[in-house]
């Protein structure tokens, strides 16, 4: 049972990935054309990214370049980690990223960074546990779900309906034969 509601939050966990990093690249990518920036938001000319997050891009083109590929901006968007997504909502680029970046969101119930970097800073985490095959029997898997959803929904509402729909993890946690225990 353990292994089938990880393979569930997972998959729901990768739709919501998917998402976040569209969202946040494209407001990315129209915040640098409308500074009438050269090249790309990932060469970042303003220098307004922190060391990891350049070194991550940096690494993320070196990944597409050693899989043949070449280092156009959707290949590295997709290259680079859940956790480079969800530190550019940290508190470091609360005056320089989020005023651009709130726009992704625009079905928040407020405009505030934390708003949404509460629930993807829990689901970072989170999201690191499954991906490590590590224990998630005292973990609140329902208010996690929650977080997917309320993330999903602050992009659009219709994307969390889908997942919401497509998604097993309710029927897993209801259908769990033993009681989890509370935090």
């Amino acid at each position: 049972m353990e292994r089938c509601r990880e393979r569930g939050l997972l998959e729901t966990l990768s739709h919501l990935e998917v998402v976040l990093r569209n969202v946040l690249a494209e407001q990315l990518a129209a915040r640098h054309a409308a500074a009438g920036r050269a090249g790309t938001w990932l060469d970042d000319p303003a220098d307004e990214l922190d060391q990891r997050a350049r070194a991550d891009i940096r690494e993320a083109r070196r990944r597409v370049v050693a899989k043949g590929k070449q280092p156009a901006d959707g290949q590295t968007i997709s290259e680079l980690s859940f956790g480079f997504w969800r530190f550019l909502l940290a508190r470091r680029y609360n005056t320089v990223l989020w005023p651009d970046l709130a726009g992704g969101f625009p079905y928040a119930p407020d405009r505030a960074r934390t708003t949404v970097d509460g629930p993807f800073t829990r689901l970072h985490l989170f999201r690191n546990r499954l991906a490590h095959h590590e224990r998630i029997w005292t973990e609140p898997l329902t208010e996690r779900y929650g977080d997917i959803l309320n993330l999903l929904r602050y992009v659009d509402p219709r994307i969390a309906q889908w997942v919401g729909q497509e998604c097993r993890v309710p029927l897993l946690l209801s259908s769990c034969p033993v009681a989890r225990p509370r935090p």
